[in-house]
């Protein structure tokens, strides 16, 4: 009798996007997990195919657009869509008590609100960034700006593909959070997201944001830590979305043991502990 755990089921949410072609075929590719489920939305040209016809393999499973179908037998949702269709999968897997791990980014306050809630009763990984990288990143910013103290000015800049459709990007907004927690405020009350026309001088203390979309560039961050004769420049590109694939895989296998509760990738890496 083999001594090796059952396999984690994985069910994947916008499966005919690029993202979730690139998690279908890393599921395919790991040992300790089974795809359970391919999920598109309807009307969708995926619709019906073997999910994994993109990576040329036969899976079995194909694409539905059905979200009680392509959540069955599942243990955990990967979920990289919109809001919308993110809290309506989130619904359901309430239901069946089907763990989640969201990548989605661009959700209100009341949205998170809804995610926030749901997480009292399902395990969740909730993080605008699954990659690896990224996530040392923000730490790194965060113990950074502690190190610097005031005299620094704080800004961001990032830069991703023309298809993104909210600015600044939720990792950009991680970091700014990072570097408002190390400052003991909030984006709320210093974050500066335009700058246009006749705008003064920098206001002391806030924190800046810039975007910049064209092209397929994956995903590009810097912060940088602007002072009198001086400037700290942390940076990550990313060149693939594999980076993302890996660790959501990463957090698939994390949630998967967790009792109910909301983790980020700091946990899920062992930056921190679990909340």
């Amino acid at each position: 009798m083999s001594s090796h755990p059952a396999a984690t089921k994985v069910s994947i949410a916008g499966a005919g996007g690029r993202m979730g072609r690139m998690l279908i075929e890393a599921v395919l590719g790991a040992h300790d997990m089974r795809l359970a489920g391919a999920l598109d939305l309807a009307g969708s040209a995926w619709i019906g195919q073997d999910a994994g016809a993109a990576a040329g393999r036969a899976t079995g499973v194909a694409i539905t657009s059905d979200l009680r179908a392509g959540l069955a037998g599942a243990d955990v949702l990967i979920d990289f869509t919109r809001p919308e269709g993110t809290l309506a999968h989130l619904a359901l897997c309430r239901e069946l008590g089907v763990r989640m791990v969201i990548g989605t980014t661009g959700f209100t306050p009341a949205q998170k609100a809804q995610i926030d809630a749901a997480a009292q009763r399902l395990a969740i990984v909730l993080a605008p960034n699954m990659s690896v990288g990224v996530n040392v990143m923000i730490a790194l910013v965060e113990h950074a700006a502690r190190l610097l103290g005031e005299g620094y000015d704080l800004e961001v800049v990032e830069a991703h593909h023309r298809h993104k459709v909210d600015a600044p990007s939720g990792t950009a907004l991680a970091l700014g959070e990072a570097l408002a927690r190390a400052r003991g405020t909030t984006l709320a009350e210093q974050g500066v997201y335009t700058r246009h026309g006749h705008t003064g001088e920098r206001r002391a203390g806030s924190i800046g944001f810039a975007t910049v979309r064209g092209g397929d560039i994956v995903g590009e961050h810097l912060v940088m830590y602007c002072g009198s004769g001086e400037r700290l420049e942390i940076a990550h590109k990313s060149s693939s979305r594999a980076n993302y694939a890996a660790g959501s895989l990463r957090a698939a296998r994390f949630v998967a043991t967790q009792p109910p509760g909301l983790f980020g990738m700091a946990e899920v890496l062992g930056l921190q502990p679990p909340r």
